[in-house]
């Protein structure tokens, strides 16, 4: 969420920051200024009234004391029309107030000035490419063919006990699974980050912190009757651990990493590019999220970058990195780098990570701050990263690592965790 005194120091500078995701906020934010301004307004009102009123509550005894009971009378009533006045006033600015808030929440992060301007996925810029594309001398499988045959997934009975997009993964598919998520574990141990096993559903207050609630495009799964949602990612409890918190150490680092399913409806998803594992609605994911000083924060999504380099090089997959363009720009980041690899059994690229920096956007709504060396609070940074996500990861060393016979190698620093080299 966007801090009111940078909207209304730096309006037009945030204007021609959001048009890079193709839309024009000066009207919102010229709605958020003025609400503010009529709130500051009631709220001196307010506070006049009550500064009047606590002085008259003082005076009415010392008028009783002194015999001056139609003075001291007087002043009852007065006050007693300050306290209708100042509940009145009270209610006008908690309302004001909330429009402020929800009004807030539908304005999107800055993107950084590095961020193309763009509206979608075609306006990205590739930043880097790692490897080659993979080549065969045979017509290579997709992955679910691949699962079929091997019997390592079996999505038909998927939709049998719960629906499409809900696969069973079966024998060495599972502890591939399996395999996959203590390795990226491990790498992220070894990178300093503290594991976390969090709760995989939480309350709206969460939800509203990290930005996924207001949940415009109904991608969550709400449990209605406790007001409970499923996790889209383990971002949402790990970040919210300091919700309403204060750092007091300004030398502070917080690396965290936590390993969950992650649950999303993805409505209106269906064509070829969502078969098999491209598109779930329950997937496994190991993430990383971090909370630093804002003079660090850039640093620290290098390290995250570079992290997950590290890991696509360790399977032996060919990659690029995305910058993305303003338009495909999640909501709360101001600049977000993804990573795909190259299917040639699909002939298309697959996003297997994303890492995000989000500034003080996610730490205004979480009320997360640190003090700083002249003891005032500042608001911390954020960021996030997939490190990695299961599906396209699987779908990516089914089909690049397969061989002519149909079985599929196992990469070298994949084998201790899993127990064998091929499927």
């Amino acid at each position: 969420m966007l801090e009111i005194t940078r909207i209304r120091t730096a309006k037009d500078e945030l204007v021609e920051g959001l048009k890079k995701r193709g839309v024009d906020y000066s009207e919102k934010l010229d709605e958020v200024i003025q609400l503010d301004e009529k709130w500051r307004s009631k709220k001196a009102e307010r506070e006049s009234i009550q500064s009047e009123s606590n002085k008259l509550s003082k005076s009415i005894g010392q008028l009783f004391k002194e015999g001056k009971a139609e003075e001291a009378n007087a002043a009852k009533e007065r006050s007693a029309e300050l306290k209708t006045q100042e509940h009145a006033l009270k209610e006008e600015v908690n309302e004001l107030e909330t429009q402020i808030q929800h009004l807030l929440y539908e304005i999107p992060n800055v993107p950084q000035s590095i961020v193309p301007a763009g509206v979608s996925e075609d306006d990205n810029e590739v930043v880097e490419e790692h490897g080659s594309k993979p080549t065969f001398s045979f017509d290579p499988k997709p992955h679910w063919e691949l699962a079929n045959e091997l019997e390592t997934i079996d999505f038909e009975l998927g939709v049998k006990v719960t629906g499409a997009g809900f696969p069973f993964f079966t024998g060495k598919g599972a502890k591939l699974q399996r395999g996959l998520i203590n390795f990226f574990l491990d790498e992220a141990d070894k990178a300093g980050y503290t594991e976390y096993i969090p709760p995989l559903v939480v309350n709206e207050a969460s939800g509203i912190g990290t930005g996924q609630l207001p949940d415009k495009e109904g991608q969550m799964y709400h449990v209605v009757e406790d007001d409970l949602y499923l996790i889209p990612t383990s971002e949402v409890p790990l970040t919210n651990i300091y919700r309403d918190s204060i750092i007091k150490d300004e030398g502070f680092s917080i690396k965290m990493t936590g390993y969950t399913p992650c649950f999303r409806r993805e409505a209106g998803s269906y064509g070829k590019d969502v078969r098999g594992l491209n598109r779930l609605h329950q997937f496994d994911k190991v993430e990383l999220v971090r909370v630093e000083h804002p003079d660090r924060s850039e640093k620290a999504l290098e390290e995250m970058v570079d992290h997950v380099k590290v890991l696509l090089e360790k399977l032996e997959l060919q990659y690029r990195v995305l910058r993305l363009c303003g338009g495909d720009l999640g909501f709360t980041s101001a600049i977000t780098y993804d990573f795909e690899v190259y299917s040639a059994a699909q002939e298309r690229w697959l996003e297997v990570s994303s890492v995000s920096l989000f500034e003080t956007f996610q730490a205004n709504r979480l009320k997360l701050r640190f003090k700083g060396e002249d003891k005032k609070t500042q608001l911390c940074h954020t960021l996030n990263g997939s490190a990695l996500a299961l599906p396209r990861i699987v779908a990516a060393l089914m089909e690049n690592h397969q061989n002519e016979d149909g079985s599929i190698t196992i990469p070298e620093a994949l084998r201790g965790h899993v127990g064998f080299d091929k499927i």
